[in-house]
């Protein structure tokens, strides 16, 4: 086990180097690029390029990706190139205020999707199962924006529930139960479309597993229903849902953009737009960054836990799976 997350660590660091490569030669190549917007309009060519030579612009790419890389290994993401803020001051609050919103959603979906996805694989074409495939239905087509309007236009505007948007309420930063009011209709929003593709997956993996010789020999033998269900079939069905969850953990810190934009929420994907339309590399480089590592995290975390949901799962010496 040891050998094989020391193994997957090299592996993932060799990853991460090859995405800052790859990240650092597309911002350049991209059209303005960074050195337009890193210097200021209108300047006289001597000035322009005296001012290229302190920011280091004058140097060859690989010599500028090297300076880079080494100021992000000291945790120096770069400024922003408008206002000139530390990067880092900006993107860590953000990934926090992002990671309370989707980590709110995220586990309200998994406690409600999985449980109820098992269940309906015991009863199926009930009226629970198909009352669960309509809202599966409702998740998977409707428009995040416009159920949040819808949600905003109800629950706030006329209801007066909820607060309309934001984190907090002026003045009340810091209050558990005014920042729980303001998560109540992102959250819905964005638990709508976890229940939707959790449901499915739970409920499908689970059919497959209980269609198994195996678990028919169980229940030839008298064993009671629920530990067929519980003891014999959810192991093996939870590696599909491991998998699905393993790549759904960027978006913890990623966020979603559309939601955040219209609950005007200080996350990731919000200020992620935000600073496209704005060109602002270092940020853009910064958040790509990130996301990477938490891709690596979640396929790691995934691959672990198969030997944890199910003891046939070895980490062998090849870093591969063998039942």
């Amino acid at each position: 086990m040891t050998e094989y997350l020391i193994r997957r660590v090299l592996q993932s660091v060799l990853v991460i180097f090859l995405i800052t490569i790859v990240t650092f030669l597309l911002i350049h190549a991209a059209p303005g690029g960074p050195t337009q917007m890193m210097l200021s309009p209108g300047l006289s060519p001597e000035v322009f390029k005296q001012q290229a030579h302190n920011l280091g612009l004058d140097k060859p790419v690989y010599i500028q990706y090297f300076r880079w890389i080494g100021d992000l290994l000291q945790g120096d993401l770069g400024y922003t190139f408008k206002n000139h803020l530390a990067v880092s001051d900006l993107l860590w609050p953000r990934i926090g205020n992002t990671f309370i919103l989707m980590g709110a959603a995220w586990l309200v979906s998994l406690v409600i999707a999985i449980p109820w996805g098992i269940y309906n694989s015991t009863k199926v074409y009930g009226l629970s199962d198909q009352s669960a495939s309509f809202i599966s239905y409702i998740g998977f087509a409707m428009p995040t924006f416009w159920f949040g309007i819808l949600l905003q236009q109800w629950f706030s505007l006329k209801l007066r529930w909820f607060p309309l948007s934001d984190m907090h309420t002026r003045g009340k930063e810091g209050d558990i139960g005014d920042l729980f009011m303001h998560l109540v209709l992102p959250i819905t929003v964005l638990a709508l479309g976890f229940l939707a593709s959790y449901m499915k997956y739970s409920r499908a993996s689970m059919l497959e597993v209980l269609d198994q010789d195996y678990i028919r020999t169980a229940r030839a033998k008298g064993v009671k229903e629920r530990k067929v269900v519980f003891h014999h079939a959810l192991r093996n069905a939870l590696i599909p849902i491991i998998t699905v969850l393993g790549m759904d953990l960027p978006i913890l810190v990623g966020g979603a953009a559309l939601t955040e934009s219209v609950f005007n929420w200080p996350g990731m994907g919000r200020w992620f737009v935000q600073m496209a339309t704005q060109r602002e590399y270092s940020v853009l480089m910064a958040i790509t960054i990130v996301t990477a590592v938490m891709v690596v995290i979640g396929n790691l975390l995934a691959d672990i836990l198969y030997a944890v949901v199910d003891p046939r799962v070895k980490l062998g010496k090849q870093g591969g799976k063998a039942a």
